[in-house]
């Protein structure tokens, strides 16, 4: 490419030096990025959590079925805002456009407080256990090898997200084919018993007296972990490639996919295995494995683990966007608005993500941080679908190339906000903590950002440590406007 020269004789930036972030997402990483962050640990490890909240087979597939249906309805509301909205930033750009600062700056408060560490050092547990559990059958493996090993796949993923963006997305397309090998592997042999007449697990599946309600809205914050995903493409609509059309697409293929693949996979796990079995499992696909897949059981384990990656890594991929945008907006500090100058990756805000996952994978307990960091999550997309219908209403000319049908988005925000609200009752204990957190953001907002009350010594020592991270980190602001 030639260098242009403008009016005063200095010579412009070539294209591909100039610092910002480039579309380089067509439809196949799009639909490989959703999938690929969808299918990770959940459907390995949540069948248990379902089962164990919902009581019996023939109700957790159910559940498993309207968490689909559900998760469906949320992509398609997600879909309207990103073609909408064509800011990056998901949940919090909605917020900020639909519903103003404070509910925008609280999702992101709570996003990096703990909702991004818990949901990724989940995963990461789980693709630690499923590298090591392998070699300790039928003992237990030692939780400390499992946590190193999952901090060296958080890691890994830094790394490559930190590296290229190019890379991080071929990474993602090709651990999305494993991972759904990986399924398919699992529902074969499941199909195959199930047509032979193996169905003694799925007589009496609906027992009503197993039912307990209280524990229900738990089944399905299992089941919608697992499908946990399907709004990361939001995060990054600038990146996307003629985003009206390749969005409403690639969330609709991706899931659709993804709940025809679930139910098959929870038929499968329950033709071979019943459930006491199922509830002691702690690596049910490993179970599954050396029941029905006793010549490949050893692949099994290495195919969750690589799939466990996908997922992190299509979470690292996502999230700093989030946080880059809002920095970008001026609720974050402005040293995480900034890009590699020469990588064009945002890498201040993908850093910032791994010290916090670290921690709560020494700290945390995989089942409780499921609970603690569902109702944030799902009371904002709540809030965020909700804004979406108050945008409608106020705004009725605001182009919208994709709009969902009116009543899958009522319906969608109505259980959002009765899921959340259920959890009060089920587990008051990590619903409160969790709301209290997030509610300590509202002084952080006023001190910080409404109005900016920061001594000035402070400032100066806040400004200096930002340029010298700056220069550290070889970081500078966008040049170009890409929305």
């Amino acid at each position: 490419m030639e260098v242009k020269k403008d009016e005063d004789g200095k010579k412009e930036k070539k294209e591909e030096e100039v610092v910002h972030l480039r579309r380089e997402i067509t439809l196949l990483p799009a639909v490989s990025f959703i999938i690929g962050t969808v299918v990770g640990s959940g459907i390995f490890i949540a069948p248990k959590g379902v089962l164990m909240n919902s009581g019996s087979v023939g109700l957790s597939l159910l559940v498993w079925a309207l968490c689909g249906v559900l998760s469906m309805f949320g992509a398609l509301c997600y879909a309207e805002l990103g073609t909408s909205f064509t800011k990056s930033g998901g949940h919090y750009t909605y917020l900020l456009e639909t519903l103003g600062p404070l509910p925008a700056f609280l999702r992101l408060w709570v996003e990096f407080l703990f909702i991004r560490p818990s949901v990724s050092s989940y995963v990461s547990l789980a693709f630690g256990r499923y590298v090591v559990e392998p070699f300790f059958e039928p003992c237990a493996a030692p939780i400390a090898l499992v946590k190193l090993v999952s901090i060296l796949g958080v890691t890994f993923v830094v790394a490559v997200n930190c590296w290229s963006v190019t890379m991080a997305s071929r990474t993602q397309v090709t651990l999305t084919f494993i991972k759904m090998f990986a399924l398919v592997l699992i529902i074969i042999p499941g199909v195959i018993a199930l047509a032979k007449g193996k169905t003694e697990n799925f007589q009496n599946g609906f027992e009503i007296e197993s039912i307990t309600l209280d524990r229900l809205p738990l089944a399905f914050y299992n089941g919608l972990y697992a499908y946990g995903g399907w709004f990361y493409l939001n995060f990054v609509v600038e990146e996307v490639v003629n985003p009206n059309r390749n969005i409403p697409l690639a969330i609709i293929c991706s899931m659709v996919t993804v709940t025809v693949f679930y139910v098959l996979v929870n038929v499968a796990y329950y033709t071979m295995m019943t459930p006491a079995e199922l509830l002691i499992s702690d690596a049910v696909a490993v179970t599954f494995a050396n029941r029905a897949l006793q010549g490949l059981s050893s692949l099994i384990p290495i195919l969750v683990a690589l799939s466990c990656l996908g997922a992190l890594n299509g979470g690292f991929f996502a999230v700093p966007r989030m946080l880059f945008v809002g920095a970008r907006e001026g609720h974050w500090p402005p040293i995480f608005s900034m890009i590699h100058v020469h990588r064009h990756t945002p890498l201040p805000a993908v850093l910032f993500l791994y010290p916090l996952v670290v921690f709560m994978i020494i700290t945390g307990e995989i089942y409780q941080l499921i609970n603690f960091a569902s109702f944030s999550r799902w009371f904002f997309i709540a809030l965020a679908t909700l804004g979406m219908l108050i945008h409608r209403y106020r705004f009725p000319l605001h182009p919208r190339p994709f709009k969902v049908p009116l009543a899958i988005a009522v319906t969608f925000t109505v259980v959002c906000f009765f899921i959340v609200g259920l959890s009060l009752y089920s587990d008051p204990w990590n619903t409160g903590r969790s709301c209290i957190l997030t509610l300590t953001g509202v002084p952080v907002y006023y001190v910080t950002v409404h109005r900016y009350r920061i001594p000035q010594r402070w400032r100066r020592v806040f400004d200096y440590c930002s340029k010298q991270l700056q220069i550290l980190l070889e970081v500078a602001q966008q040049e170009v406007k890409t929305y």
